[in-house]
């Protein structure tokens, strides 16, 4: 069978009861289980998910998932959308333009009977024109991700904004055209912080464990951040977190105008409450809203430095701020950045309870 990171835990619920995150787990399964019936049908090789996931460098095969599952997700949702989240099912993490949706209007038709599929979803295919770019984390940080007991309707949402895109196109495309350009600082920011880390470590492990124990709007202030030996790296390491910090709310304000001209709950009030009360916590860098927004999770990027005891982690912090906090029900879900670049092939004694639950969910046969 084949799997991403988002869709290998058992719910302990029927299907029906399973509660939306926002989190792209319906992406996720439907990459798995469109990927799973290529391999099965040898439609695609065994090893086609091996190796590079990136556009330059991804097989044929792990291509034609991906337009093959972007296919089933919009057909399902009834809308192409961003298709964000089923290509970092397929890829894994990354930096994503989006293909042209032109691609799929052939196909997003009530009668198929006379459309041939593979020509449109064929990796050859050049009006297939997104792209995939590798992204990772800073070292010394990790993600959270919070189900704040409550569910949006994604395609809802998703289609009162793009109502108000096309009613007001100018204003629309100016505050598109805004976040666009925060989200590349951000993604920019992030993967420097990476590149400094690779040539000072020191420097970079000293000043993570230094704002891992103060509020963001004191990593500045205080002047006890330096030595003789790192000011200036222990400086520059500061200060592209700063700028991770302040693009992210940059980031949270314009989403925010954007749900507010659009009049959807994009950032409601509830969980721009939950999200400063848990920003304001030492060693937290930044965080928001994931995918459409909605009353569905949050996210959080957290400093983790290594040699403190669990109890001084910013993660623990966290955790402490979402047990007692009596605005909104706030469950903690287990996440960390995935290295398994997407999707890829299991087998089934690899994966802790998976036979278990194989062998649970299949229908009982009896007969004379």
């Amino acid at each position: 069978m084949t799997s991403t990171p988002s869709a290998r835990s058992k719910t302990g619920v029927r299907l029906a009861d399973v509660h939306k995150t926002g989190l792209g787990s319906s992406a996720a399964l439907i990459t798995s289980l469109v990927s799973a019936l290529l391999l099965h049908l040898h439609v695609i090789p065994a090893d086609a998910f091996e190796g590079g996931s990136g556009t330059a460098d991804a097989s044929e095969g792990r291509k034609l998932a991906h337009n093959l599952a972007q296919y089933v997700h919009c057909l399902a949702q009834g809308k192409v959308g961003s298709g964000f989240d089923v290509s970092a099912a397929v890829f894994g993490s990354q930096l994503y333009t989006r293909f042209d949706p032109a691609v799929l209007e052939p196909l997003m038709k009530d009668d198929l009977a006379d459309q041939p599929l593979h020509p449109v979803l064929s990796p050859s295919n050049p009006a297939w024109n997104y792209r995939v770019e590798p992204f990772k984390l800073p070292p010394q940080t990790r993600l959270m991700l919070a189900d704040v007991d409550a569910g949006s309707d994604t395609p809802s949402l998703v289609g009162k904004v793009l109502k108000w895109r096309k009613e007001t196109p100018e204003e629309a495309n100016a505050l598109w055209a805004k976040i666009d350009a925060l989200n590349s600082a951000l993604s920019r920011t992030l993967l420097r912080l990476s590149d400094v880390a690779a040539k000072n470590a020191t420097a970079y492990r000293k000043a993570v464990k230094y704002i891992s124990t103060i509020q963001s709007v004191q990593w500045l202030a205080n002047p006890n951040i330096a030595d003789n030996e790192h000011h200036s790296a222990l400086k520059e390491v500061i200060e592209g977190f700063i700028d991770a910090h302040n693009l992210s709310e940059d980031i949270r304000e314009n989403m925010r105008t954007m749900g507010q001209r659009a009049d959807v709950p994009i950032e409601p009030p509830e969980q721009t409450a939950l999200l400063d009360a848990c920003i304001s916590v030492a060693g937290v860098i930044g965080g928001g809203v994931p995918g459409a927004g909605g009353y569905d999770a949050i996210w959080l990027l957290v400093c983790d430095p290594v040699g403190c005891p669990p109890e001084e982690l910013p993660a623990s912090r966290v955790e402490r701020v979402w047990s007692t906090y009596a605005g909104l029900d706030v469950s903690p879900l287990l996440a960390s950045e995935s290295a398994a670049k997407g999707v890829r092939v299991e087998r089934l004694e690899d994966v802790p309870g998976l036979a278990d639950a194989v062998r649970e969910e299949a229908p009982s046969i009896s007969g004379a």
